[in-house]
This record gives structure tokens, C-alpha cells and sequence, in this order.
């Protein structure tokens, strides 16, 4: 049986928390490859991000108290889920907006 963990109602969600999760490199590349809107389960693997495990946990609880992730929790395995229709309803455009800029290359000083 798979069990949830606490995440705000989507009425709940602030912008000012969304975009301080969302500031981090780190957890806009894990945004990428939440994008699909499927669950995938929390190993670093899946992620690629060159950070530690625990550094990995402390990453997606904050996309998670911010109000843009899912967990749900099957035994000792943690599977996350980007909330996608639930951002966009309560932000339109917002998550698009931060992906694409994401995937920009950064600007070079020349």
C-alpha cells in the first residue's frame, strides 16, 4: 500500500516558495527530469545531479514543501511527481516558463 507524504494543498501553495525552491541549479535539473509528470524513484541514478544522497533528500523535500512535488512512499522506496496541472492551475505558465529557461544555455561574457 503506498502512503503519501504531507505536501500543501495546492490553495496553499506561495509563489515567493516556489520560486525560492526553484533558484537552485540543482533542483532545476531534477525539474527537467520531472517534466514528464510520471513518478520516478528518488536514486541519484535518476537524477544525474552529482550530489550526494542525502544532499538528493534535502533537495526534493524542498520542491515538495514548496507545493511542485508529489512523494509517495511503497515500502523504504520514495517515488517523486512533479505537480504539474496543480502549479499551472494555481500559476499558469509558471513551470513552462522556468523549464524553458532552464534548458537556455548561460550567457558567456565576451
Amino acid at each position: 500500500m503506498a502512503r503519501y507524504l504531507t505536501e500543501p494543498d495546492a490553495g496553499d501553495v506561495k509563489f515567493t516558495e516556489v520560486m525560492r525552491a526553484l533558484a537552485d541549479p540543482v533542483r532545476l535539473r531534477m525539474l527537467a527530469v520531472l517534466a514528464d509528470g510520471e513518478y520516478h524513484p528518488c536514486w541519484p541514478e535518476e537524477f544525474l545531479v552529482g550530489v550526494h544522497k542525502s544532499t538528493l533528500s534535502h533537495h526534493f523535500r524542498v520542491l515538495r514543501e514548496a507545493g511542485i512535488t508529489r512523494t509517495r512512499l511503497e515500502g523504504r522506496n520514495y517515488f517523486i511527481q512533479l505537480r504539474k496541472e496543480e502549479v499551472d492551475a494555481r500559476f499558469p505558465g509558471l513551470l513552462d516558463a522556468v523549464l524553458n529557461g532552464a534548458r537556455e544555455p548561460e550567457p558567456t561574457d565576451t
